[in-house]
């Protein structure tokens, strides 16, 4: 199985079992919860800087990410921070919280130089 394959479908799989008992209880009417599928796959993850400046970023600096790596120039501090996010979008993760399914922000942890970058799931058209 290859692993974007994997990481799609592993999490639903894992809730699948308890999903529907926990939203419609145990009856027997049939509550059939149907997967949608993108059609367009995701190419890569930039990472732009919309707000703040340090002394490595200014606004509209970007930075590419791929499953091969990274492009362009982004600190490390950043880098290890928003990784989790980065990755769940590459592998099409879902946050319920967002307006924009493709499109969330991430500030940097250094509190003395606040930078926030947006980050946006670009997908093949």
């Amino acid at each position: 199985m290859k692993r974007r394959d994997f990481c799609k479908t592993v999490p639903c799989a894992a809730l699948a079992a308890t999903y529907p008992a926990f939203l419609y209880g145990t009856d027997s009417e049939d509550h059939s919860i149907k997967e949608t599928s993108m059609s367009e796959t995701i190419t890569s993850v930039q990472a732009k800087v919309i707000k703040g400046s340090c002394a490595l970023h200014k606004i509209g600096d970007m930075a590419e990410f791929k499953e091969s790596g990274v492009k362009g120039k982004i600190c490390i501090h950043a880098l290890y921070s928003m990784m989790p996010a980065v990755f769940a979008m590459l592998f099409d993760a879902q946050f319920p919280w967002l307006k924009d399914k493709d499109t969330k922000t991430h500030a940097c942890p250094d509190a003395y130089n606040p930078v926030v970058f947006e980050i946006t799931r670009i997908r093949e058209e």
